[in-house]
């Protein structure tokens, strides 16, 4: 079953249906490269949980396969899901916090059930950077303080795992699932999907229901696949999304079918017009720049036109909005959780990580404590909404929207997720697909940014890029 930690979900599914292998089968060879190499071995820490019912979950489903009785087309598919999403099962949602150890939703996400009704079998939780990345401007990408350190299969302890849904990229990268779910609010899905070599989509706000998610700031989070393959991150995005009446984000949201999403074909790209925004590859190392360089040339020799442009970069870094938003959001999810819990508010969080600063505050919580001194002002200050509308304004108005219509453009091309900022503000989807590697083995990604709800001509022209190019392969995972 060696291959199976390589296969994509169509051909793990493919395999499936035809009964070469079985769920039970599959699951059981996952588990077994995480009991190798997520605690032992090359110690990669991308699991920070795993499900004690996942092996039960696959013999029903293979007796279930075996009267013909098909879920959907996720059907004994073992999946990751990020520590900030809710599961109703044996596991815990924690966000990688020692203070909500213990806790237990009452309910699966909204995400988690879609996936659960096609099939999939949550196999564990994936370890992120504690509270997605917003406690601490100091701490490293993919540690948290019940997770511990996640580290990157291409290179542990050397490259960046990216962040914050680390343990969902170095989960699949490295063999443990073939796919998983992230959470982005800002480059939390394109980053550790470039560091890990995978292809990872953050969705249009709205087309994804985040009912269910710890939270960080209602007007830009959102839930993506993280995957193997472009086809693979369809599929998964087709089970996904749609309309969530506990998620207002979603009304009125209008998804393609799941045959629309499964009709990949490869000459997307001919004919297209790419932005590639000025100054938006400064942060690249010489060899990044030179595998994005040529992941353009491709890009070009594929049928696509290069058109240079410019976007707003002076606001791209500020997370005043953020800010703002995150003791709100927060203290909505945590007024829930079970009575018995010390943390019920982010003044609770707090002070728990304050009692128990050896372990919880290795990195301090200074963001934490900016959005505390914040939580007066409930959003009901001018500093919030002017900020608010000056993020949409630069973000879409004279950003993105002016970009793609001034230079009549399909998309936006950015290195790795240098561009994710600016689209994360506007609400707006981007995909990164794997684009080479470094002569040291570092992983690029190559990310295509476009308006509102054009994921699926994003998948179609990442679709048409990565069969032409093929440039992914698994990391080595030394015994």
């Amino acid at each position: 079953m060696e291959h199976a930690l390589t296969w994509t979900i169509v051909e793990l599914s493919s395999k499936l249906r035809s009964r070469a292998i079985s769920a039970v089968e599959t699951v059981a060879a996952h588990l077994e490269q995480i009991a190798a190499h997520n605690v032992a071995g090359q110690g990669i820490h991308a699991v920070i949980e795993v499900n004690a019912e996942a092996l039960l979950v696959a013999e029903a489903l293979d007796r279930e396969a075996a009267k013909g009785y098909w879920r959907g087309p996720l059907h004994g598919i073992p999946i990751l899901v990020k520590d900030n999403l809710d599961t109703a099962d044996t596991m815990q949602t924690t966000a990688g916090s020692i203070a909500l150890a213990g806790h237990h939703a009452k309910e699966d996400a909204t995400v988690v059930r879609r996936l659960r009704e096609q099939g999939a079998i949550i196999i564990g939780k994936a370890n992120l950077t504690e509270w997605a990345n917003f406690l601490s401007d100091r701490m490293p990408n993919g540690y948290s303080s019940r997770g511990g350190q996640t580290k990157n299969p291409y290179g542990p302890g050397v490259f960046d795992v990216g962040g914050s849904s680390a343990g969902s990229g170095a989960g699949v990268a490295a063999g443990f699932a073939p796919a998983a779910i992230g959470t982005e609010t800002s480059g939390s899905i394109l980053s550790p999907a470039s560091s890990n070599s995978l292809v990872g989509v953050k969705p249009t706000v709205g087309l994804v229901s985040r009912h269910g998610i710890i939270p960080i700031a209602m007007s830009q989070d959102t839930a993506g696949p993280m995957t193997r393959s472009v086809a693979d991150a369809a599929l998964l995005l087709a089970v996904m999304a749609g309309p969530d009446p506990k998620d207002v984000s979603t009304h009125g949201v209008q998804v393609p079918s799941l045959a629309m999403w499964s009709s990949l074909s490869q000459g997307g790209l001919r004919g297209t017009r790419i932005g590639v925004p000025r100054d938006y590859d400064n942060e690249l190392e010489d060899e990044e720049r030179i595998v994005y360089r040529k992941a353009l040339a491709d890009l070009e020799s594929l049928g696509a036109v290069l058109v240079e442009c410019t976007l707003p970069t002076s606001f791209t870094g500020g997370i005043d909005v953020l800010i703002e938003e995150f003791p709100v959001a927060l203290n909505a999810y945590l007024a829930s959780v079970e009575p018995w819990l010390a943390v019920h508010s982010l003044a609770d969080v707090m002070a728990f990580n304050a009692r128990n600063a050896d372990k919880a505050l290795r990195y301090g919580q200074a963001i934490f404590e900016m959005a505390a001194a914040r939580a007066g002002d409930k959003l009901a200050s001018g500093s919030y909404i002017r900020a608010r509308l000056a993020d949409l304004h630069e973000a879409r108005t004279n950003g993105i929207d002016k970009a793609l219509n001034e230079h009549r453009l399909d998309a936006l091309a950015f290195a790795n997720n240098l561009g994710a900022a600016i689209a994360a503000k506007a609400g707006y989807p981007s995909i990164t697909v794997p684009a080479g590697y470094t002569s040291g083995g570092k992983p690029v990604g190559l990310t295509l940014t476009s308006g509102a709800f054009s994921e699926w001509k994003l998948l179609q022209l990442a679709y048409d890029y990565e069969q032409a190019t093929g440039h992914r392969r698994p990391p080595v995972l030394a015994e």
